[in-house]
């Protein structure tokens, strides 16, 4: 098996993940620990089922 690096579902995952990064740094300050913690952590979450699904 490839590294999971090489996938091209990763490749595209992991730009989203980074995307969704920089979007969410312009979020309100008020919002840290609700919408851009859940925003952030359903992206990560993505890019792992994304690269785990057989």
């Amino acid at each position: 098996m490839k590294d999971f690096h090489e996938l091209k579902v990763w490749k595209k995952s992991h730009e989203l993940t980074l995307a969704v990064y920089q979007v969410t740094t312009k979020f309100p300050k008020d919002e840290t620990y609700g919408l851009i913690s859940q925003v952030r952590r359903a992206a990560a979450s993505f890019q792992l089922s994304a690269c785990t699904q057989r």
